[in-house]
């Protein structure tokens, strides 16, 4: 029997105030019913609290392990000196959350000893303020070159040949400004050292994730309980931002498309508002202690068509699919391939082609929301444990509109595992959060 969200809604008190946790009841008193009578006007307003204080983030002896994990990578490669710019890889092995601008911010990390970090003199202050690692900050005035101090940390470290490593996110007036003074000494890739690291999450690493997946869940069930006609597509991002912020997801962003948009999968500049029978696809997501949450979910508002059934039932089976062909010893590629060989069957396709699915099945995921290595056609990487990746072979019909259901996995020895539960029906739509292994 389907179940319209009227009735849905009704039935579960005009809230969804419990998600499940493969088999228990999760966050009694997170979300308060918003038609409770005895509900205040303050309690209206604000019925999520935050869930985010049961984990905390990574200590100074995880970024230690990380950076002699990554010296003997360096080692193995004969790279004589990493150099990292402000961003995700700084963040993992410094804890130093900076950004980038026309004056040089950078961690070296030679392949034995110290790290050293160089910045401008005005801001060393700000820079120490998360610093969790390491003492050696070299500073550099206006008038002077920062590259020569790059050089003078190297020979101090009696490093003054050999190869330096650059992450291919560098800019290019910082690597050739550092090669410039390091004439006798070859630039080669640092993906095979930080990759190498970053790749592969450790339990609290996961951790983390997953409680940044809870957050983003929890949020969709408190906005689907309050969407209703009229609302903006502007309305339900505003909804699902705030939502993610008051249960103590940081950084939340937020996407949501209505109807004929949601054939876009990154959007379109088309106006749409919510009207009986509506799409709703929603893309979100936040981080706790640095890593991110990526969740998608598809609604109906009001009693999905037929033919809205039909298409989200087969993304559902699509998700499937990529779990259970994202085995440990398999090629990233064939779990994209395994879906698009499904979709065709079903009259979409061939490839990436539309109506279908014109993007990747996923990306992998972890302190950045795209990391390597992606579940797409021609990738040779092998699945193994500690990677984690986004399932999510949408599918896009042009002129109707689009499905995506997205939740992230994590690989184990027995296999890939979920963060989230997908939703097994458009009458459910939100999922479960599902206990970390």
């Amino acid at each position: 029997m389907n179940i319209s969200k009227r009735a849905f809604l009704k039935a579960s008190g005009a809230s969804l105030a419990t998600v499940a946790v493969a088999g228990q009841t999760l966050t009694s008193s997170v979300l308060a019913k918003p038609n409770d009578p005895h509900n205040t006007a303050k309690n209206k307003n604000s019925t999520l609290k935050p869930i985010t204080n049961t984990v905390k983030g990574i200590s100074k002896v995880e970024r230690l392990e990380r950076i002699s994990h990554a010296q003997k990578l360096m080692q193995q490669l004969d790279i004589s000196a990493l150099i990292l710019e402000p961003g995700a890889a700084m963040d993992y092995f410094s804890g130093i959350q900076w950004w980038r601008s026309e004056r040089l911010t950078a961690v070296i990390i030679p392949r034995e000893g110290k790290v050293s970090v160089v910045c401008p003199f005005f801001e060393e202050p700000s820079v120490r303020e998360s610093l969790a690692v390491g003492e050696d900050i070299r500073v550099w005035q206006e008038h002077e070159s920062p590259f020569a101090l790059v050089k003078q940390i190297l020979t101090d470290a009696k490093l003054n040949k050999g190869k330096i490593a650059f992450e291919s996110s560098v800019r290019y007036f910082v690597s050739s400004g550092v090669m410039a003074e390091l004439s006798n000494m070859q630039h080669v890739s640092a993906e095979p050292v930080t990759r190498g690291c970053r790749m592969y999450k450790s339990q609290h690493e996961l951790e983390l994730m997953h409680k940044a997946n809870e957050v983003t869940l929890l949020a969709y069930a408190h906005v689907w309980s309050k969407l209703k006609v009229g609302m903006s597509q502007g309305d339900v991002k505003s909804l699902m931002s705030s939502a993610q912020q008051q249960l103590g997801g940081q950084g939340a962003w937020n996407m949501a498309l209505f109807n004929q948009a949601s054939a876009y999968p990154h959007g379109t500049k088309q106006q749409q508002t919510l009207t009986e029978g509506s799409i709703v696809l929603m893309d979100c997501g936040c981080n706790v202690h640095g890593y991110q949450s990526d969740i998608s979910r598809t609604f109906v508002f009001g009693e999905p068509s037929k033919r809205q059934r039909e298409v989200w039932q087969t993304v559902r089976q699509g998700q499937e699919i990529a779990f259970e062909q994202a085995k440990i010893g398999s090629q990233a590629g064939s779990v994209d391939d395994a879906v698009r060989q499904f979709y065709q069957t079903k009259g979409f396709g061939p490839g990436y082609k539309l109506p279908g699915l014109s993007h990747r099945t996923g990306h992998g995921i972890g302190m950045e929301g795209h990391e390597s290595v992606n579940f797409v056609h021609g990738e040779t990487e092998i699945l193994k444990p500690g990677m984690c990746f986004s399932n999510e072979p949408g599918i896009y019909i042009q002129g109707e509109f689009g499905v995506r259901l997205e939740d992230c996995i994590y690989m184990t020895k027995k296999g890939p595992q979920w963060f989230t539960m997908p939703p097994s029906s458009l009458d459910d739509p939100i999922g479960k959060l599902i206990k970390l292994t």
